[in-house]
C-alpha cells in the first residue's frame, strides 16, 4: 500500500512538474521555486486527512492550486520588500542635508533595487536647464558623466513631459536614433523627480539586456523617485540657505564667517602637509572720496565691480573674501613670501588698470594697499594671522600707500617691498 501511495505521489509530482515547466505565465526564476513547493506539499500530504490529500486531486488542479498559493506568497513577499525599502529609503535620504550625499544615496539605492542594472544617473533640473548630479555604474565607478543630455534625448524628454519613459531597446528606439556605442544597447528607464508638480531632477537607470521593467521594479523605482525628489528639494534649499549665510550680500563674495572657517581649514592642511600659506589683507585707497562725491549707491556699485574684477583673476585654490567695508582678505594655499609678493604685484597692476564708468561718463580710479602674513612664519593660527596681516596693512597705509607690506616677523621689523604708490587717498 505504501508503495502504491509513493508511486502515486511521484506520478502526480512529475505531471505537475511538466505543467509548471510548460506554463509561460511563470518566469524562469520562479518555476524552480514552484516545483520545490509542489514536492514539499505532496511529501507533507501524509499528515493530512485522506480526503484532502494533494495526491488525491488531479495533477492539473493540484498544480493550479500550488501556483495560486505561490503567487500569493510572492505578492506578500514583494509587498514586504517594498515596505522595507520605504523604511530604508526614508532613513538614508533624510539622514543628510548635503546635496551630493543625497544624490549618491539615490543612485546607489536605484542600483540595489533593480537587478542586472548597468548604471544609474541623476541630472538636476533648474530653470529649464539640466545639470549633472550623480552617477554610479555596476563596476562601482562613481560620479563620472557618461553622456551629456541631448535636447531630444531621453532625459530632456522626461523633463519636458514630466512623465516616466521606458525604453525596452535603445538600439531601435527613436530617442536614441543616430546614437551608437555600448551605452545605447539594452534597456533604460527615465523618471521625473517632482515636488508639487515641479521637476527638480531626472533619474535614469539602464540595463545591458533589452526588455521592460516588471511591476515590482516600477513600483520600487517610483517610490524611490518620490522620496528622492523631496530629499533633493530639501538639500537644495539647505544649500542655498547655507550659501547665503556664508556670502556677503553686496558682493556675493565669501563673508567674514566663511573666511574664519577657511582659515581653520588652511591651518590644519598646512600643518598636516608641512607647507606654508599666505594671508593678504587689502584696503582700497581713495574709496571714501567715491562715497563723498557720488554717494553710497554708486559706492556700492564700485565695490561690486572692483571686487568682482579681482575675483575673476584668482586661481581655483585661492580664497578671496570681503573682510568688511572696502577691505578684502585673500588666502593663498602653499605660498611663501616671494609668491605672495608676486600675487600682490599682479593685484596692483589690475587695480591700476581698473576704471569704473558712471552713467554720465565720468571715470573712477582707485588704489590699493595691503599687508601680507605667512603661516607659520608670522603666526600659527587664523586669528593671529589676520592680526599680523592687518598690522602690516596699517603700516602700508600710513607709511607707503599703494604698496603691500610684509608682517613683522620674529627677526625683524616690517619690510614693505619697494612699490610705487597709486593715486588716491582717504
Amino acid at each position: 500500500m505504501t508503495s502504491e501511495i509513493d508511486e502515486r505521489k511521484i506520478r502526480v509530482f512529475e505531471q505537475a512538474r511538466e505543467i509548471v515547466l510548460r506554463d509561460d505565465r511563470i518566469s524562469p526564476d520562479d518555476k524552480e521555486a514552484v516545483v520545490k513547493l509542489i514536492a514539499a506539499l505532496i511529501q507533507a500530504s501524509e499528515t493530512t486527512p485522506p480526503a484532502s490529500r494533494p495526491a488525491d486531486k488531479p495533477a492539473r488542479t493540484l498544480t493550479q492550486d500550488f501556483i495560486s498559493k505561490y503567487s500569493l506568497i510572492k505578492l506578500v513577499r514583494h509587498q514586504a520588500d517594498e515596505l522595507d525599502s520605504l523604511k530604508r529609503l526614508s532613513l538614508k535620504l533624510t539622514s543628510s542635508l548635503d546635496l551630493q550625499t543625497v544624490l549618491d544615496a539615490v543612485v546607489a539605492e536605484a542600483m540595489r533595487l533593480v537587478g542586472n542594472s548597468r548604471s544609474a544617473h541623476i541630472f538636476l533640473y533648474t530653470d529649464g536647464k539640466l545639470e549633472f548630479g550623480a552617477a554610479l555604474t555596476s563596476e562601482g565607478v562613481k560620479n563620472q558623466p557618461m553622456w551629456t543630455p541631448r535636447p531630444n534625448g531621453l532625459t530632456a524628454t522626461v523633463a519636458r513631459q514630466t512623465k516616466r519613459i521606458v525604453v525596452e531597446d535603445m538600439s531601435s528606439h527613436p530617442l536614441y536614433a543616430g546614437q551608437g556605442g555600448s551605452e545605447t544597447k539594452g534597456s533604460i528607464i527615465g523618471l521625473p523627480l517632482t515636488v508639487d508638480k515641479q521637476v527638480v531632477g531626472i533619474m535614469n537607470l539602464s540595463r545591458s539586456s533589452v526588455g521592460g521593467f516588471n511591476g515590482a521594479e516600477l513600483r520600487l523605482l517610483e517610490l524611490l523617485a518620490d522620496q528622492a525628489a523631496v530629499a533633493i528639494s530639501n538639500a537644495s534649499l539647505h544649500q542655498i540657505v547655507t550659501q547665503q549665510a556664508y556670502s556677503d550680500t553686496l558682493t556675493d563674495l565669501p563673508n567674514r564667517r566663511a573666511l574664519d572657517e577657511r582659515l581653520d581649514v588652511e591651518v590644519r592642511y598646512a600643518s598636516r602637509t608641512n607647507t606654508a600659506f599666505a594671508v593678504i589683507m587689502m584696503d582700497l585707497d581713495g574709496f571714501k572720496s567715491v562715497n563723498d562725491t557720488y554717494g553710497h549707491a554708486i559706492g556700492d556699485e564700485v565695490l561690486r565691480s572692483v571686487f568682482g574684477h579681482l575675483a575673476d583673476s584668482m586661481r581655483a585654490t585661492d580664497f578671496l573674501a570681503r573682510y568688511g567695508g572696502d577691505e578684502l582678505t585673500l588666502i593663498l594655499r602653499q605660498s611663501d613670501v616671494p609668491e605672495a609678493r608676486l600675487v600682490s604685484e599682479k593685484i596692483l597692476e589690475k587695480i591700476r588698470a581698473y576704471r569704473y564708468r558712471t552713467a554720465d561718463g565720468r571715470s573712477i580710479s582707485l588704489g590699493v594697499s595691503g599687508g601680507i602674513a605667512i603661516y607659520p612664519l608670522h603666526a600659527r593660527n587664523g586669528a593671529e594671522l589676520l592680526r599680523a596681516a592687518d598690522a602690516a596693512l596699517y603700516h602700508a597705509k600710513k607709511h607707503q600707500r599703494g604698496t603691500f607690506a610684509i608682517a613683522r616677523s620674529a627677526t625683524g621689523p616690517l619690510t614693505p617691498p619697494p612699490q610705487t604708490a597709486l593715486p588716491g587717498d582717504d
